[in-house]
């Protein structure tokens, strides 16, 4: 919903600010007095031609800045946001700027992070519908009918959906199972060695780590067996540090007792010997479980090498050979299988249009049903509406394959007739813009439920019209701003009498500079801007007490 619309030097306006609420907001004012700068404000925001003639004469440049309620997580404006990198912090109001240079350009922004106006146009039918005269989008564009029928009849293709997706499905495996089969044929003599060749060497996941973890170990066994034997040297044998330290040991047991430091001597030698005896035996298990095969190494080191040339030659990872092994295999299987396969999968790709077939056709039977009544509905509101002559039809035609989809297989169209005999056209091409903004609001009333944007504003749908038939726009305006916010730009002081809020838009000059305003009406003002509509510029006592009727009753 639009909760503000700030304006800062666009044409006659120079700064202006607005507030808004729910349900329905009138603008009224003279003719010439600038309702169509406030429109084209708003249009400018969400993507409009950023013409440098709408900056204010003088000023170097002109802003724009419309607030709305927060997006909620999976609106499609969400969806939107997260397809163009901006991010939106949950519960944080949309903020949209335009700014328009004197000397030519525009820059976009939501929520101070910058956005083209081509991302502007996209967000703009999930903010605000502007239906005015020459206006083509909304329910103009047919590309949005069915999903407003669908709505309408509330016939969601869902089990559509699932049996295209199923379809499209078997019909890729089908061509991806003839493809391969057409590549496998060209191929089969390398397919066939190369299966040979992996079978052969057949590898295992895993495997080339555990080989480099064993090579590494030989290999640092390898580099301290030299080591280890100097150590074998400075310890055994006659002249080893073991022989010394027992000799020192039985020479000094002859003389301990002579003095106490020749005992603790002895103590000390024992000591050493029993703790050389330990290292002795660490070094026997160290070497016990560091020995190695020479022959091991080399085979190990061969089987590595073959494992990680055949990963290079095949252009993958040594542990992705298995896996490759195993999709060689299939491949030179189905090649195998030949025909036999493929008719296998074209038999699940009938068998899947078949189910496709039977959910379009009874979502079409669906939609026709859905279409007479959208029909009926909107026949009934053309009447009070002066379109008397006017006649409504709900297309729904068949596509060709090329446009079938999870939505089904049926074209969706509006079309209207305006005259007795004439034939049925689409919505464009309606000539007359007061006429086709009432038909926009027969068919907007018909959809109460369609849930499109939060805020819809119409331009002067009551233009050339009058008494009965400006009460029943007034009556359908009301009753639609109960599900929506809507904005209209009125000269019907029916239509005025309705709103929940009255905005008056006026034009001043101090003889040099022409300025337009905006200001909030109180409910005796109401009164005498209402009387002024009903009577021109002398307002009688008549016109009043015929707007106080007009306020009571609304």
């Amino acid at each position: 919903m639009l909760t503000e619309l700030s304006i800062r030097d666009v044409v006659l306006i120079e700064a202006l600010d607005l507030g808004f609420g729910e349900g329905l907001g009138v603008l009224t004012g003279e003719t010439g007095a600038g309702k169509s700068i406030l429109l084209d404000a708003l249009g400018l925001a969400l993507g409009g031609r950023g013409d440098s003639g709408l900056v204010r004469h003088g000023a170097a440049q002109a802003v724009v800045t419309a607030t709305f309620d927060a997006p909620t997580p999976d609106s499609p404006l969400a969806l939107l946001f997260d397809e163009n990198g901006l991010e939106i912090e949950r519960g944080e109001p949309l903020i949209v700027r335009r700014i328009v240079k004197a000397d030519g350009g525009s820059r976009g922004f939501v929520n101070d992070q910058p956005a083209s106006a081509g991302l502007l146009r996209e967000m703009a039918p999930h903010l605000v519908e502007i239906h005015g005269q020459h206006d083509e989008r909304g329910l103009l564009n047919a590309r949005g009918h069915r999903a407003l029928l669908d709505i309408f009849g509330r016939t969601e293709p869902g089990a559509t959906g699932k049996a295209y997706a199923a379809f499209r499905t078997a019909e890729a495996e089908l061509a991806a199972a003839r493809a391969d089969i057409e590549t496998a044929a060209r191929d089969r003599e390398w397919l066939e060695h190369t299966v040979a060749e992996l079978t052969g060497l057949a590898p295992v996941a895993g495997e080339e780590e555990t080989l480099a973890d064993t090579r590494r170990s030989m290999q640092r066994a390898e580099k301290i067996a030299d080591d280890l034997a100097a150590i074998d040297d400075f310890l055994e044998g006659k002249d080893g540090g073991m022989a010394k330290l027992r000799q020192a040991a039985r020479v000094l047991e002859r003389i301990a007792e002579d003095h106490v430091a020749l005992g603790n001597a002895l103590a000390a030698v024992d000591r050493a010997v029993i703790e050389a005896s330990v290292a002795e035996e660490s070094l026997r298990d160290a070497r016990a479980d560091m020995a190695y095969d020479p022959r091991a190494l080399e085979d190990d080191e061969a089987r590595l090498f073959e494992l990680r040339a055949m990963a290079r030659k095949h252009r993958v990872q040594p542990d992705d050979l298995a896996a490759l092994a195993d999709e060689m295999r299939a491949r030179l299987e189905r090649l195998d299988a030949g025909e036999g396969g493929i008719a296998v999968i074209e038999a699940r790709v009938a068998a899947a249009r078949k189910a496709y077939d039977t959910a379009s056709d009874a979502l079409t039977k669906r939609r026709l049903a859905a279409a007479k009544r959208l029909d009926v509905a909107v026949a009934g509101e053309l009447a009070p509406l002066k379109l008397d002559a006017a006649r409504f039809q709900t297309v729904v035609a068949p596509l060709g394959e090329e446009g079938w989809s999870v939505a089904g297989k049926d074209r969706v169209e509006f079309e209207i007739s305006t005259n007795p005999g004439a034939p049925f056209a689409a919505l464009t091409k309606i000539a007359s813009g007061g006429e086709l903004s009432r038909f926009i609001l027969a068919l907007k009333v018909a959809l109460a439920e369609e849930g499109g944007a939060s805020t819809m504003v119409f331009d002067e749908i009551d233009r050339g019209v009058g008494g009965a038939v400006a009460s029943a726009i007034g009556e359908r305006l009301a009753r639609l701003a109960q599900s929506t916010q809507l904005l209209v730009v009125t000269h019907s002081p029916q239509v005025a009498a309705r709103g929940a809020k009255h905005l008056l838009i006026a034009k001043s000059s101090d003889g040099t500079v022409t300025r337009t305003g905006v200001r909030a009406l109180s409910e005796d003002e109401r009164r005498e801007e209402i009387a002024r509509m009903l009577s021109g510029a002398s307002i009688t006592d008549e016109a009043r007490a015929q707007a106080e009727r007009l306020l009571e009753r609304a």
